[in-house]
């Protein structure tokens, strides 16, 4: 575990440091296996949408952003915290890939500079505490497509209590403040969009859906 410093001014009901997991990177069998199955997953919902431009709300270190951008995709990628800002734009230096990544939180994108075809939100939506109104700015930005993914309880929680993690909050992690099963989930996404496939890696829900 990593710690990431937050933005007090932006997440104020969040501590000042929370325990930060770098599933992209982790050497832990069962988290490259669970994690590449999402990615596997996730790509295959990028690959119905036929989608050239794309915006990652909440790109972190920027790897998805990435992989895209090697695809041929035209990425950028937004985010609230600065340390994870500054490793995206190194690794895309690093691999001379021309991605945008800025800091902002997603209640300020703005339609016309951040929409796309394809918004990518993705482990975002469980750390706000206005998740209908992040979802309404995620309807904007939408043209017309959208992929976001949640952690799917009760399960997220039941395996941390299996790895004895967060006991004394039942298994919750300490940064999410939103808790979705995955039918809750979906009847939640589909008030401003329409469903179209819904996938189930373990331990998440991923959605594919289009702008209402």
């Amino acid at each position: 575990m990593k710690k990431l410093k937050i933005d007090q001014g932006e997440m104020p009901w969040l501590p000042e440091e929370i325990e930060y997991y770098d599933k992209y990177s982790s050497k832990n069998p069962v988290a490259r296996y669970l994690m590449n199955n999402f990615i596997k997953r996730l790509h295959r919902l990028i690959d119905m949408t036929d989608a050239t431009r794309i915006h990652e709300v909440g790109c972190g270190e920027g790897d998805l952003c990435i992989g895209l951008a090697e695809k041929g995709k035209t990425v950028h990628g937004t985010d609230l915290s600065t340390d994870l800002l500054e490793k995206a734009k190194a690794k895309a230096r690093e691999k001379g890939l021309p991605i945008g990544f800025r800091k902002s939180s997603i209640y300020d994108l703005n339609p016309d500079t951040d929409g796309a075809d394809l918004i990518l939100c993705c482990e975002v939506l469980e750390h706000l505490q206005e998740p209908e109104r992040a979802l309404e700015k995620l309807h904007q930005l939408a043209n017309p497509y959208l992929i976001t993914s949640v952690p799917r309880e009760p399960l997220w929680s039941m395996l941390n209590l299996a790895r004895g993690a967060y006991i004394s909050r039942l298994g919750n992690t300490p940064a999410h403040v939103q808790t979705w099963s995955k039918s809750g989930f979906v009847k939640f996404v589909s008030q401003l969009f329409d469903i179209i496939k819904v996938e189930s890696p373990t331990p998440w829900t991923l959605v594919l859906c289009r702008r209402k």
